[in-house]
Parts: structure tokens; C-alpha cells; sequence
């Protein structure tokens, strides 16, 4: 999956799962989620974007320290499923050769 095709399911998931009045196309790759500068989400939204991130990318996110630094913007997003994911790979990787 390219980069601009992981923004847009990032962007896509936010507006059906957080249920917001504004389309894909109209969030920007830095635009604040949270906050008056941004999309103005809240805590009970940052707790359902966990959740959905969790089905739609198999990330999870383990506490709200890591939560305040990854859930920032699409970006941060786009980032942080990026870098779990290839711990998941090396891992797996590692698993395999001491196999």
C-alpha cells in the first residue's frame, strides 16, 4: 500500500468511524485533530480512534503517552501504523531465523 493510499483509508476511517461532518478530501495530511485549531476531537473520540485503528490496521496504541504523540494528525498516524508495522515484520523476521 502506497503512502497517499494508507492517508486516504487513515482519512476515510476517521470521517465514517468518528462519524464526522466534513469529507476525506477536506482533512488535511497536517491538519491538528484535536483541539479548537483542528478537528476539535475529544477524548471519547481519541478512544474510538483506537479502537478503529486496531480493526482497520491491527495497530494498537498502549497508552495515552503513546496515544498524545501518534493520534496528532493524519500524518502521526500515517507514521506510527508505518513504524508498528514493520516492528511486526521484523519480529516475524526474528522468529523465523531461530526457527
Amino acid at each position: 500500500m502506497s503512502d497517499s493510499d494508507l492517508r486516504s483509508r487513515i482519512k476515510e476511517m476517521l470521517v465514517k468511524n468518528l462519524m464526522l461532518q466534513v469529507t476525506p478530501e477536506q482533512i488535511a495530511d497536517d491538519l491538528p485533530l484535536f483541539g479548537a485549531g483542528g478537528l476539535g476531537l475529544d477524548s471519547i473520540d481519541a478512544l474510538e480512534l483506537v479502537v478503529s485503528m486496531e480493526k482497520a490496521f491491527g495497530v494498537g496504541v498502549p497508552n495515552s503517552e503513546v496515544a498524545g504523540k501518534a493520534l496528532r494528525t493524519v500524518n502521526t498516524i500515517h507514521d506510527y501504523i508505518l513504524e508498528k508495522r514493520g516492528e511486526s515484520v521484523q519480529a516475524g523476521g526474528k522468529v523465523d531465523k531461530s526457527a
